[in-house]
């Protein structure tokens, strides 16, 4: 019988996860669903740099706090609602962000209200803890390529931060779908990780500026995207691209304010964006990605995770009880994969 409280960690208050979230032990649980949600028993929580920045930037009024944290996660379906779902399928997927700010639901509790065309059967090929941590992050590195990238099998593609959650998915789809070749940036404590995905070439970021390597070492023919998985805040590898991203490449941003701080590079990189070509500005299309839950991507990223093409990347896993320390952990941004709570204890 499914109980009416459960424990849960609610966003009360603008701020810092530490001063922001607060573990609440008589959370109610959701008695009404509504046609197209089902009831899932959280089994494991994955941590997105999204949440830490709502909790962060957004005020109270904007967000309607309190509510639950988090988007990603894996579990058992509760309650199906007549849905194509039935109490007991083990299921992985998210509640996206519109829905979540509409329906005050959120990851990190036991229970969670979730659309069901947001879930699908969890692969047995992966954990609850292992695939909680794909359906934000890869649909993302989905959309990224072949929604604002226009990806196609055989091109050249550059990922900048391939140890990142996205960056790693983004490598692995392109991957399984023909990519020409893929080079990939990281820090040079990660290039062992970052080659075990496949990439064609691997640069060390901290070595010289981006900008200033392509420039010297372009390829033939250039990439025909290049994909910032984690936003960096200098324009300098848009602003110099012409010499190594192809007349008609897109380059691509995970979205380049990482925060409010630091605010010139951020202005830089607008008027970067912004400024015509005719008038000396950089002749490449910039795009921003916001991702968007669709069903249909979706079920591409799960049939790669089926098919073992699509890996899982856990950085991390922390108790319930932990939540706290595991913030800590994605706002180190020292994580090469995801953090991972795990709501109920004794899954794997």
């Amino acid at each position: 019988m499914t109980p009416q409280t459960q424990q849960a960690w609610i966003v009360e208050r603008q701020g810092h996860p530490k001063d922001a979230l607060r573990l609440h032990t008589d959370w109610p649980v959701s008695d009404k669903l509504e046609k197209g949600e089902v009831l899932v028993k959280v089994q494991a929580t994955a941590l997105n740099p999204l949440g830490y920045k709502l909790m962060k930037m957004l005020p109270n009024w904007m967000s309607k706090r309190p509510c639950p944290a988090e988007y990603d996660l894996a579990g058992v379906i509760e309650d199906g609602n007549d849905s194509e779902f039935h109490a007991g399928d083990e299921v992985f997927g998210f509640i996206p962000a519109d829905k979540a700010a509409a329906t005050k639901q959120g990851a990190l509790q036991q229970y969670a209200r979730v659309p069901a065309n947001a879930l699908a059967l969890r692969p047995r090929n992966v954990t609850p803890t292992e695939a909680a941590g794909f359906t934000l992050a890869a649909q993302t590195a989905w959309q990224a390529l072949f929604k604002a990238g226009g990806f196609e099998a055989g091109q050249t593609i550059l990922v900048n931060g391939a140890s990142s959650s996205v960056g790693a998915f983004t490598v692995q789809i392109a991957k399984a779908k023909g990519a020409g070749r893929i080079v990939a940036t990281a820090s040079g404590k990660n290039e062992d990780f970052v080659r075990s995905l496949g990439v064609d070439e691997f640069v060390d970021y901290t070595k010289e500026p981006l900008h200033e390597y392509f420039t010297k070492n372009a390829l033939s023919p250039k990439f025909h995207m290049i994909f910032d998985a984690v936003g960096v805040p200098d324009p300098a590898l848009f602003t110099h691209c012409a010499a190594y991203l192809a007349p008609g490449g897109v380059f691509v941003s995970s979205g380049p304010i990482q925060g409010l701080r630091p605010f010139m590079p951020i202005i830089k990189t607008v008027f970067a964006i912004i400024w015509p070509a005719w008038l000396g500005g950089t002749p490449r299309t910039y795009k921003i990605m916001l991702v968007k839950h669709n069903p249909s991507d979706f079920m591409q990223v799960v049939q790669l995770v089926a098919e073992g093409k699509l890996k899982p990347i856990v950085d991390s896993v922390y108790g319930f009880e932990d939540a706290l320390i595991a913030y800590e952990r994605i706002m180190s941004w020292r994580a090469r994969g995801k953090v991972v709570v795990k709501v109920d204890p004794a899954t794997t």
